[in-house]
């Protein structure tokens, strides 16, 4: 079980992504996702306080909320690790100290629990002096109510600051960062952040890992996913260069006996320092191909075809 950087949390190496609770996937559904990936070992639940504030008739905490109630139904709070992300919510909007902390408390109580796992602020707020936001953050490290600290979509410098002017002022480091990354999608992560994850001990856990859908496989034409929730995220890789590698990913997966997206998957866990790539699924139909990467080594060669296809998608 793969360390999240220097913390003392140890996770199964497939985080369960929670955008989909009370979205495309209702309460019952979430709940049977969510019995199906723990019950298949997995205990690292990755959510925000914003989902989904985009869907119709939603105002944001609905999928803190599904796993809430699915917590005070199982009882397995303390066999999982909750992640979760606050900057974003409607009703909370920002990195400011204030904000943060009313964030926070926010989500204890939709996800009905005294303690928040790993925290991460979701995205930078350049309104906010960066050190009143990293002094929020200890604040709620102080407080007991988060455990550790880590950042979402921060660039290589704001990220390098952030963690400067924690030790600094010793205050709680980040011990993750979430970039998007995944094998149609290398830049600016190898480039910018995994140098930085590297030489400050950060446990990598990327979103999109699967690019919406697009490294399952199940887009080959652009007839595939018109009109669908999706169309805008995949037609982004869609191209001769990003089919390329959903064809050297197929070849790999019948070689494993596999489904496209373990293998995928496989590849982002041999990254070094990443921890747990997140993937979400609407059902449980969809689940076992997700976890299967848990126990899937791809061999060199197979991450060096892996490799050289990928290095030639320009996202």
């Amino acid at each position: 079980m793969p360390r999240i950087g220097s913390s003392d949390l140890t996770v199964f190496p497939l985080a369960l992504g929670g955008n989909v609770f009370g979205w495309t996937a209702d309460e019952a559904t979430s709940h049977q996702v969510l019995d199906a990936y723990t019950g298949a070992g997995g205990d690292f639940i990755d959510t925000a306080d914003v989902y989904s504030a985009w869907a119709p008739g939603n105002s944001g905490g609905e999928s803190e909320t599904v796993i809430g109630s699915w917590l005070a139904k199982s009882g397995k709070r303390d066999d999982v690790v909750i992640a979760t992300k606050g900057s974003q919510h409607p009703a909370f909007q920002g990195l400011g100290a204030e904000t943060v902390a009313k964030a926070a408390r926010a989500s204890l109580q939709r996800l009905g629990t005294d303690r928040i796992d790993l925290y991460y602020a979701h995205f930078d707020d350049q309104d906010t002096p960066l050190e009143e936001t990293v002094r929020a953050f200890d604040q709620l490290v102080r407080d007991g109510i988060v455990r550790y600290t880590a950042i979402s979509n921060y660039s290589k410098d704001r990220a390098a600051e952030w963690i400067r002017i924690a030790k600094e002022n010793d205050l709680a480091l980040p011990v993750a960062i979430q970039p998007h990354f995944n094998l149609v999608t290398r830049q600016p992560y190898e480039t910018d952040i995994a140098p930085l994850a590297a030489s400050e001990h950060l446990g990598v856990v990327p979103y999109f890992a699967l690019a919406a859908g697009f490294l399952t496989g199940k887009y080959r034409t652009k007839e595939d996913f018109a009109g669908k929730d999706r169309e805008g995220q995949v037609s982004g890789y869609f191209s001769d260069a990003g089919l390329a590698v959903v064809d050297a990913l197929s070849e790999i997966a019948a070689a494993h006996d596999a489904e496209i997206a373990t293998v995928a998957l496989a590849w982002l866990q041999a990254q070094p320092d990443v921890v747990a790539p997140i993937a979400s699924a609407r059902n449980t139909e969809q689940l076992p191909a997700l976890v299967a990467s848990a126990e899937l080594e791809l061999t060199d060669d197979e991450l060096v075809t892996l490799d050289e296809v990928s290095s030639k998608v320009h996202a």
